[in-house]
This record gives structure tokens, sequence and C-alpha cells, in this order.
């Protein structure tokens, strides 16, 4: 599975199906105020934490969820589960590839433990981190999530970069959490062979377009 960052929460995942085609997932394309991003995408899945106001412009069909349920399309499981808000947000957990990944959406505060129970322990997490400014998580309240779903790959995103200015660094919740990345790339692999076993691991995302 090749990851993404765009920047803010949005994640591109470009996974395989059972017919070994090419499945293109993206995650929160929403069109930033300033900054450099993609006028259009094409993905065949193209899923929304906040509704779909202000989303970039998608081609060729895809399946949209920007709603709460559970949803299966080209060998993709997508649960939508209600944030903290209720249901004004959604956190989502994906199965894909044999790999199951959380993404906290724009998660501004701690997960209840009925919503943590159902994320499970995720074999790859991204989560917010770009604190208050930005509303998302600060970097304590996204350490005590990462504590509680114990994922083995954890990602940060909506940190400060050209289109999110205003939110945190990346390094204040790399200092919380007390690891070193084991990955900082514009680009990340991962194959479910190549998880680690035991630990979690700290990878970092650059913005990449």
């Amino acid at each position: 599975m090749h990851l993404n960052w765009l920047g803010q929460t949005c994640v591109k995942l470009q996974t395989k199906n059972l017919r070994d085609e090419d499945v293109v997932i993206l995650i929160d394309a929403y069109k930033p105020a300033t900054g450099d991003f993609p006028r259009s995408f094409t993905p065949q899945i193209a899923v929304y934490s906040c509704g779909d106001d202000n989303a970039a412009t998608l081609s060729q069909d895809p399946l949209i969820v920007d709603t709460l349920g559970e949803v299966e399309q080209k060998d993709t499981m997508i649960y939508a589960l209600p944030g903290p808000l209720g249901g004004d947000t959604a956190v989502f957990k994906i199965l894909a590839e044999g790999l199951t990944i959380v993404h906290l959406g724009r998660l501004n505060r701690k997960l209840n433990t009925e919503t943590i129970a159902k994320l499970g322990n995720p074999d790859i997490l991204f989560v917010p981190v770009g604190g208050e400014k930005n509303q998302t998580l600060d970097a304590e309240d996204a350490v005590a999530t990462v504590t509680a779903l114990e994922p083995r790959i954890v990602i940060p995103i909506a940190y400060q970069c050209d289109t999110d200015p205003k939110a945190a660094s990346v390094s204040d919740f790399i200092k919380n959490l007390g690891l070193k990345p084991d990955i900082t790339d514009k680009k990340i692999i991962i194959k479910k062979k190549d998880l680690p076993q035991e630990e979690t691991k700290l990878m970092i995302l650059e913005k990449n377009l």
C-alpha cells in the first residue's frame, strides 16, 4: 500500500484489490484557503470526515463516503464512525490489502471508550496533531489517543505546512510521543509482512502532491 499526505487531514491511499487492480482511496480532500493543492483528483473512493462542503473536484464518478455507516467497494471495507461531536464529524476504519487503517479525520478531542473499542488496534493510524489553531488534537491529546489505540504504525497529519501555516509543528508531537521517526519521506510503502510485531513505530509523511 502506498501512502501520501497532501496537507491538512488529506491522505491518499493506493492499494490493490483481489484482482490486482489499483484502487485509490482519497480521504478528506478539502480545498485549503492557501498553499499548493491539486485542482482535481481521480480516486475510486473518496471519504470525508466533515461532509463534502468545500471538497476538491473529483472525476470518473468515485464512490463517495460522507455519512456514517459501513460500505464495501472494490474489496475495501470502510466503517465511518461518529466522532466525539456525534454526527458532526466522523472517524474511519478502512480494511484493505490485509491492513487495518484508522484515519481520525478532524478529531479535536479524545475518543470515547466505545469508539476506541470499535476502532480496535489498527495496523496504521493517521492522527491529526495540529492543535487548537487548526481545530484538531494538540500534541498531548494526540499522544493519549495513540496510547489508547496502540497502533503498529502511527503517522501524524494536519501539522504545519504551506496549506495550514497556523498548525503546530510536527516536532511538538514527536517530542511528546517520545519515539524517533523510523521513516521520514514523501511517500511510504507498507506491506502487511513488514508491520512491526511488538512495538509502535512512528513514520513521518512529508507533504507530497
